[in-house]
């Protein structure tokens, strides 16, 4: 007769054990399946966007073009003067890809897309590790993945995909030390990432761990272990500002090391789209459709701060908000590293709301929320399907939206726990149908396109030459597709080039529109229009010394 154990199922321990592997197997492929659509597709075919993405791309060229020498991933240039706005991370990232793929728009973004994405599974998996159970551990993943800046800003070459990818591996890890103290090790490494990515967040997501350790384990704070993996990790971050400090004279005070600590951003790229439809789509993106469902769950984290699960998201809210209060960072898009905390609280409210018992209704603010969105997404389909009609893809993005949120209201309403996979598979498909459009950067809207103007410059300009432009904003872009530095200055300098530089024999390249064309008596045959340079109202003055 056989020895071999059964559960009460009459399954035994190994197959319920292999059923669970295969069921996580199930969850993490198609968690990430799902992140490299909306992550990855249409990637690489809209042009950089000025904010940030021109010069990070052209940091990343300039490391690519000296990959032979140490030094110059280390100590990173633009446009052969010292990087010292950010540190240098995902600049060399990109760079890699560089010389796997070629220079171009997907490459540039690649891997912060890449990282972006795997940062789903990092939602799941803490998940995972403060709720035991699967369903909000999915939930938290799904919320998370269908936010709309999580997918934006991630898609962009900027440092928050990687950010938040390192940030959610460094608390995974944290939480999984609690039992295996050599993931500590990974949360140090983590950690010492995000100091090469930004500096302050990673200070600020420190502050965070500390302050969970203190309030759920205090004992892991005091481990020689957990601070020697912490130490042992964070060690590259470290040596990297010190390199710094010691190799540039420009950091000769302690004033300009914490301005290479917390991160620079010029004064153009902060007012570069400050206009009422920019801050409207900016301030729209980051309140719908998951803050209602975010806030019911704080409200419930509040009431179990009993349990650690509790305690971690009202930490992280409320340690990362405090300090971002206190001014550490100013940037809209600051508050990035918070939505996984707030995705982990709707994930739980969301199982909670499952679970309900079918004689306890469900809150009827959710019912008229959902109502009022899909009219508003209703309108909004009809004035760009009717008044102000572009293309397609906006109307069609909005009836997607209407009915995935019409839908959901009379779900909620009628008492159906299908709403959940509703909403979650309606907001996926309206993410998707946004992403292949070509509005998913609508900042490129409300500036001309930047590729006419540098195929003229690169057709009529010998390369690195620098070129003066009456333009009123720097455009970082335009620098990169040109490949030549793009100088902006004011009438009176450009007059003074014009005339003083070619006695000086020196060339002149000039990039005006046609108001400071007239102003300055540029003669006409010293103008070098072009067809496509005509319509966007920009040509080049050149005069030879």
């Amino acid at each position: 007769m056989s020895s071999h154990p059964t559960s009460i199922w009459r399954r035994s321990p190994n197959k319920l054990r292999q059923s669970e592997i295969w069921l996580e197997c199930f969850y993490f492929t198609s968690l990430f399946l799902a992140a490299l659509i909306l992550f990855l597709v249409n990637l690489g075919e809209l042009p950089l966007l000025d904010l940030n993405e021109g010069v990070v791309a052209q940091v990343a060229r300039e490391i690519y073009q000296q990959s032979d020498r140490l030094s110059s991933w280390i100590f990173p240039t633009l446009w052969g003067e010292p990087y010292l706005a950010q540190p240098p991370l995902v600049q060399c990232l990109i760079a890699i890809a560089y010389k796997v793929g070629g220079v171009n728009e997907f490459t540039t973004r690649l891997p912060g897309a890449l990282l972006g994405a795997m940062s789903v599974i990092l939602v799941y998996n803490i998940g995972r590790e403060i709720f035991i159970a699967r369903f909000p551990a999915l939930c938290s993943a799904l919320i998370y993945l269908t936010c709309l800046p999580i997918v934006r800003f991630s898609r962009l070459a900027m440092s928050d995909g990687p950010l938040l990818c390192f940030e959610l591996m460094a608390i995974w890890a944290v939480l999984r030390s609690r039992r295996d103290l050599r993931w500590s090790l990974v949360a140090g490494i983590s950690l010492g990432l995000m100091s090469l990515t930004r500096g302050i967040v990673t200070l600020q997501i420190l502050i965070v761990i500390v302050g969970f350790l203190l309030w759920d384990t205090p004992r892991l704070l005091t481990s020689p272990y957990f601070l020697g993996g912490f130490l042992l990790g964070v060690i590259p971050g470290i040596g990297w500002y010190g390199a710094q400090w010691l190799h540039y004279y420009e950091l000769n005070s302690f004033q300009d090391f914490v301005s290479l600590f917390v991160g620079q951003r010029s004064t153009a790229e902060l007012k570069f789209f400050a206009s009422l439809q920019y801050y409207l789509n900016q301030s729209l993106q980051y309140i719908f459709p998951w803050t209602i469902v975010m806030f019911a769950g704080l409200k419930l984290a509040n009431r179990n701060v009993h349990w650690g699960w509790g305690k971690l998201i009202m930490v992280w809210v409320g340690v990362y908000l405090t300090t971002i209060l206190l001014a550490f960072n100013e940037n809209s898009w600051s508050i990035l590293p918070l939505y996984p905390g707030l995705a982990l609280a709707g994930g739980r409210q969301l199982d909670l709301i499952r679970n309900l018992p079918s004689y306890i209704d469900y809150p009827q603010v959710w019912t008229y929320s959902f109502a009022l969105m899909a009219a508003v997404a209703a309108f909004a389909g009809l004035h760009w399907g009717i008044r102000d009609y572009i293309d397609f893809y906006l109307p069609f993005i909005c009836g997607s939206l209407a009915i995935t949120f019409a839908a959901t209201a009379i779900t909620i309403a009628q008492q159906e726990k299908q709403f959940i996979p509703l909403l979650f598979w309606g907001l996926f498909v309206s993410m998707f149908l946004l992403i292949i459009s070509p509005h998913w950067i609508w900042e490129l809207n409300a500036v001309e396109p930047v590729k006419p103007i540098a195929e003229l410059i690169r057709k009529h300009t010998p390369k690195r030459q620098i070129i003066y432009t009456s333009m009123s904003e720097k455009r970082p872009s335009l620098d990169f597709y040109s490949d030549r530095q793009i100088v902006t200055q004011k009438a009176a300098d450009l007059k003074n080039h014009w005339q003083e530089d070619p006695k000086h024999n020196l060339d002149v390249y000039l990039l005006l529109d046609l108001a400071t064309i007239k102003k300055l008596n540029i003669p006409a045959d010293m103008i070098t229009p072009s067809s496509p340079s005509k319509s966007l109202n920009w040509m080049l003055a050149i005069k030879k010394s």
